[in-house]
């Protein structure tokens, strides 16, 4: 208790003593709360708020309720933006006089549609590390939102192709620096036990911005002349009330201790949680992670804290699983979907305006069926979740491409048969790889490293993105439906054999807990995965053996020190082994 004492004074907490120690108790072994005895037991009300943290895990405060709210609609934005070009595709490529079906003018199409995930990944998704370093979670969210309005709205009014491009490389910059930092920010915030389904909101309410888009498009359809101009200046307009509503939130309280402003952080904490037992409890263990994080790897600078994201080996595991999550999502294919599903279903031979109805029924399954993952994502788990929903979009992906060779003469069943399994495609993408890749990357990095680490991962996704919508319409121009379809059910197989390998679970874990996690050489992960999880599966499952028992990897005597015999290293023995 002395050294709590010490740490109160030293942080500017003197007053909460008291509560500290209580908290500081919690802390180290929170399964035990109801037999902590003299000065520190703890009150009826108190056990009472961190038992209610299990039996009623989506009871929340009203200001975190605020936060997940504003962190949705920053998520709209970013799907809404994806879809305003999906419906303009029928119609601004002539108009820019790049309509042919050359491969310069395909090229150039898919150039213009890629700007948003160009700007990003070159330049948006590095911003984040230096401004979230002066400005904090919520000064980026609001910068970001400035990015999301004023090129967009710019967009509506372009007469060239040259033009446009530039306002959606700006559009691009912000969107970058905002999915970089938003599911930061609500994983930082919320309860370890919500923690997957708060923050996988982010998908939920990205996959609703792409419907609200794929609406909005249907709906400016008989708009003559300026259609495509309305579909692609809308996405302007859920960015307003992000700007409005940002600083109506708390600041992370992560980021303001890591900024040794420990005053602030307990404020901040206290409109996040219920109890000051909560507040003591949680900021005595991410300061006590803090400062193990800097023994280890000591001060750093923008330059350090990326070269380390390869080269200390609990980083560099946490960025490797993030790298896998993150390009699994541009593997699987859901992007061809996102983008160009207009093109896509008028390629299958539907009108223009039923080809926008297609697309507007994908952006409706793909948010509906977003909706189970609050409940799954924590119950079963990240990576179970990546392993039973990436073999599902293989088969319905290849399934709608070889429904495209279905004779012209019997329309009605081909269209109808490539709408279903598009649409099965996005029902098993919404609960899986939709929230996984941003919920799974905001929650494996060490909070020194939590920027550079996710402006990594998203750059990787949103690099690949542009990659992807720059080729596809090459792609489907050579290759066909068939062909392209056929083609990324195959990266959907080795995306499922690269996670299988390399993404740990995380679910219920705390973002300090997980040190432990990615303490364990990936060569030992993997090795697991082979001789005993993949055995038990088949033991389990398929020869339907009830008693077949899996033993695990990991073992947790308690949250705050892991246990002696535990089979993983501790971080400080797994910093200097390699994997």
């Amino acid at each position: 208790m002395q050294d709590v004492q010490v740490w109160a004074e030293r942080r500017g907490l003197t007053e909460h003593i008291p509560i500290i120690r209580k908290g500081a108790l919690v802390a180290q072994n929170p399964a035990n709360i109801r037999n902590i005895d003299g000065e520190e037991r703890l009150t009826d009300i108190e056990v009472e708020v961190l038992e209610r943290e299990v039996t009623h895990r989506w009871r929340m405060p009203r200001k975190l309720l605020m936060t997940i709210l504003t962190c949705s609609i920053g998520a709209a934005v970013q799907g809404w933006d994806q879809t305003g070009s999906n419906g303009a595709n029928l119609w601004f490529p002539n108009y820019y006089g790049i309509g042919s079906h050359s491969t310069h003018d395909r090229i150039l199409v898919g150039i213009v549609n890629a700007g948003p995930y160009i700007g990003s990944a070159f330049l948006g998704c590095w911003l984040s590390d230096p401004i979230n370093n002066y400005f904090g979670r919520r000064g980026v969210i609001f910068i970001s939102a400035h990015f999301c309005i004023w090129p967009v709205i710019g967009s509506a009014f372009c007469h060239t192709w040259e033009q446009q491009l530039a306002c959606r490389l700006l559009m691009g910059v912000g969107m970058g620096v905002k999915a970089s930092t938003v599911p930061i920010y609500a994983a930082e915030n919320a309860p370890a036990s919500i923690r997957g389904a708060l923050v996988m909101s982010w998908q939920m309410w990205t996959a609703f911005g792409i419907f609200l888009g794929t609406a909005f498009n249907l709906a400016v359809y008989h708009v003559a002349d300026i259609n495509w101009r309305l579909m692609l200046g809308a996405p302007f307009l859920p960015a307003v009330p992000l700007l409005l509503l940002i600083y109506t939130c708390p600041e992370s309280p992560r980021w303001l201790m890591k900024k040794n402003r420990y005053p602030e952080a307990w404020k901040s904490m206290s409109q996040l949680r219920f109890d000051q037992i909560q507040v003591a409890r949680d900021m005595y263990y991410i300061s006590a992670q803090l400062e193990i994080e800097d023994r280890l790897i000591g001060q750093t600078n923008y330059v350090t804290r990326f070269t380390q994201l390869f080269t200390v080996p609990r980083v560099r595991r946490a960025n490797i699983a993030a790298f896998t999550v993150m390009i699994a999502q541009q593997m699987c294919g859901i992007n061809i979907i996102a983008f160009y599903s207009t093109t896509v279903f008028s390629e299958a031979g539907m009108s223009d305006f039923r080809a926008m109805l297609g697309s507007f029924g994908f952006g409706l399954v793909n948010w509906v069926f977003a909706f189970p993952a609050f409940w799954t994502i924590d119950t079963f788990g990240r990576r179970s979740l990546l392993l039973f929903t990436f073999p599902q979009m293989t088969w319905t992906l290849l399934a709608a491409g070889l429904c495209t060779l279905i004779s012209p003469d019997l329309q009605t069943l081909r269209t109808g048969l490539v709408c279903l399994f598009v649409f099965l495609f996005g029902a098993f993408y919404s609960p899986g790889e939709g929230p996984v890749p941003f919920t799974y990357s905001a929650e494996v990095y060490p909070l020194s490293h939590r920027e550079t680490g996710m402006g990594f991962a998203v750059a990787t996704c949103l690099f690949w993105a542009a990659v992807l919508s720059t080729s596809f319409p090459f792609l489907l121009d050579r290759l066909q439906t068939v062909g392209a379809f056929g083609l990324y059910a195959g990266f959907n197989v080795a995306a499922f054999i690269m996670i299988f390998f390399l993404v740990p679970e995380t679910k219920q874990r705390t973002l300090e807990e997980l040190d432990y996690v990615f303490a364990v050489p990936l060569r030992k992960f993997a090795g697991y995965q082979i001789s005993t999880a993949l055995p038990w599966w088949i033991k389990r499952y398929i020869f339907w053996q009830r008693d077949a028992k899996l033993k695990p990897l990991y073992e947790f005597d308690n949250i705050a020190s892991p246990s002696s015999h535990s089979d993983i290293e501790s971080p400080s023995e797994g910093e200097r082994k390699t994997s």
